[in-house]
């Protein structure tokens, strides 16, 4: 069981920076795939952001390369989401994610979200 907590989410101009952090419980963090994920208003969840336990591999969605950057530190067991140069299209509430499978972007375990909001 792996429980994850948001935060760092808030409100910011067009072209400023954000950073979201997602704490998670258990003594197996390193073992887990960790993403981000985002909902925008009347829009489905869509995936932002992978890195592989060891942190050695990292994938991003086309419209946020460049941009964002995930990173984790496993003695905190916490994962980071870097994002720079925000957009008002990337106002949503984001989601941390444990357990995600890279081939699929399926994940077992779920944070309860943090809102961003980026003003044109």
């Amino acid at each position: 069981q792996v429980q994850l907590v948001e935060s760092g989410g808030g409100l910011v101009r067009a072209g400023g920076s954000l950073r979201l952090s997602c704490a998670a419980s258990g003594r197996t963090f390193s073992s887990y795939n960790m993403g981000w994920f985002r909902q925008g208003p009347g829009k489905e969840r869509e995936f932002v952001a992978f890195i592989s336990g060891s942190g050695s591999t990292t994938y991003y969605r086309d419209s946020v390369k460049g941009r964002f950057t995930i990173s984790r530190d496993n003695a905190k067991n916490t994962v980071y989401l870097q994002m720079n140069s925000l957009q008002p299209e990337d106002t949503a509430v984001y989601y941390c994610a444990a357990g995600v499978v890279p081939t699929t972007l399926a994940a077992q375990y779920w944070g309860q979200g943090t809102q961003v909001t980026v003003s044109s």
